[in-house]
């Protein structure tokens, strides 16, 4: 998995790893994908959640697929050619944005490690790139378990560590 990461200088490597690691429990083909991850200030995501999401406020992640994968084993021979990066060959499948202020202050109050917010709010929002959604309770349920299953593996638990 390749990752174009923007201003994000803390906890990259264990980004990364939980990605990499998603990528693997959910049989994707990682060496196949590519995608950004940008941390940002409040002001930022509240631009963009406005303009994409007609939402005049402060939200902790956004994504933006530029695929439509419905929770599907991912086939590059499927999706047409622009999606592919010539230059590596590998699927975009979109970009994630945290608002690193938000971040902060969710670890706080959450009682757990603002490393564990950042890696929690990359997983969320590379599986909704994916095509998961929390929308329905069924699907949250779904999406909840993943994001919980997933951070156990990588011992990335809710404690102050």
């Amino acid at each position: 998995m390749t990752i174009y990461f923007t201003n994000v200088g803390i906890h990259k490597y264990k980004i990364k790893q939980v990605l990499e690691s998603a990528l693997k429990f959910l049989k994707q083909p990682s060496r196949q994908i590519e995608m950004s991850l940008s941390v940002v200030d409040p002001e930022e995501i509240r631009k963009l959640n406005k303009q994409f999401r007609g939402v005049d406020s402060v939200t902790d992640v956004l994504s933006f697929p530029t695929l439509d994968l419905e929770k599907k084993q991912i086939n590059q021979m499927e999706f047409p050619a622009d999606a592919v990066n010539e230059k590596n060959g590998k699927l975009n499948i979109g970009d994630v944005i945290i608002c690193l202020e938000r971040a902060r202050e969710q670890a706080k109050s959450f009682g757990h490690s603002f490393k564990r917010e950042l890696c929690f709010l990359s997983l969320h929002g590379l599986l909704h790139l994916l095509g998961y959604d929390h929308i329905e309770e069924f699907d949250e349920k779904e999406m909840t378990t993943l994001q919980d299953e997933i951070l156990t593996m990588m011992h990335i638990t809710r404690d102050k560590k």
